[in-house]
């Protein structure tokens, strides 16, 4: 098949052990983003499958409309990016693991490792160190204060065993039917949504973004959070409420440690999470280790080869399959 790759932005995949997968297939790696569906689409014109990097590239009918040749779109988890209607109405088949029983580490450790960097100030004594001006602040233990899990996925549950282990104390909110779980599995469950943001000295956001979620935190949220509390997103900026958090951020009485963005990939060095000293931004990187992406490319090759052998498999909309 004549397989299209997108947005491998740092040319990884053809370096993983995964990569020889497509061996018996014609392969095209696109290393830049094109988010226009007109030039897209004449970049992949001949392509028969094409493989997503999870969210980075929107999937519509502008797009499925003009790709006579495409059968299959192959990636791996949710889809929030794709419309599935117009993949079926283009007779395009979509097939994505959905990894029901495995989460994300990397995304897990990135949360941890963002607490640690903010709580110890580590990017400003770098800076601070290699300017020849040795210590230039003093930082923070983590051990006994509270980290607040919103959500109660299996990312948040990763990140809770990680946290408990250095010593912090784990509270979760979110859903109804998330704290009746979490409170059958003997967590510590916060006494009100309140009390959840007052009482938190890290909130920490792991929840996935569908119309149902989206703007679920509010500025009232961040407003309720104490004085030199941290806010950490490793999940999306759309659950906050737009502007919410740069408008607290600007009031210089939060930090905030934040993985993703309204837009991306972020170009534009004056915005606001990018330039205020109480952010520390990456560019959505949670999930982007070698080893993340050899388990994840790994299951969208094989779909690929299923499809290929005649057997798809992790059918979203099974009804366009004709073999």
């Amino acid at each position: 098949m004549k397989v299209h790759i997108l947005d491998d932005w740092l040319d990884t995949l053809r370096s993983l052990p995964c990569y020889a997968k497509l061996a018996q297939h014609d392969v095209t790696v696109w290393t830049d983003h094109e988010p226009d569906p007109i030039a897209l689409a004449a970049r992949v014109q001949e392509a028969e499958a094409l493989v997503l990097f999870r969210e980075r590239t929107q999937i519509g009918a502008d797009l499925l409309g003009r790709l006579p040749q495409l059968k299959l779109i192959s990636q791996r988890s949710v889809y929030p990016h794709i419309d599935v209607p117009a993949c079926t109405a283009n007779d395009v088949l979509l097939c994505s693991n959905m990894h029901s029983d495995t989460p994300s580490y990397a995304a897990a450790e990135m949360t941890l490792a963002l607490i640690l960097a903010s709580y110890r100030q580590i990017p400003q004594q770098v800076a601070s160190i290699r300017a020849g001006q040795w210590q230039m602040g003093v930082g923070r233990t983590l051990r006994g204060r509270i980290l607040g899990l919103y959500g109660y996925g299996r990312i948040a549950r990763a990140v809770a065993i990680y946290a408990k282990a250095i010593g912090l104390n784990v509270q979760f909110w979110g859903s109804e039917d998330g704290r009746a779980r979490a409170q059958a599995d003997g967590e510590t469950v916060a006494a009100s949504r309140a009390d959840f943001f007052a009482s938190s000295d890290i909130v920490s956001l792991h929840v996935r973004l569908k119309p149902s979620t989206r703007g679920l935190i509010t500025a009232d949220d961040l407003v309720a959070m104490h004085p030199r509390s941290l806010l950490v997103n490793t999940s999306r900026s759309g659950l906050i409420d737009p502007g919410a958090l740069e408008a607290e951020i600007a009031k210089g009485r939060i930090h905030a440690a934040v993985d993703v963005f309204d837009d991306e990939p972020l170009r534009d060095t004056a915005h606001p999470l990018l330039t205020h000293p109480n952010v520390l931004p990456t560019p959505h990187i949670g999930y982007v280790t070698e080893d993340e992406f050899d388990l994840q490319f790994s299951d969208i090759f094989d779909q690929i080869n299923a499809y290929s052998a005649g057997a798809p498999i992790h059918m979203i909309n099974p009804e366009v399959h004709h073999f």
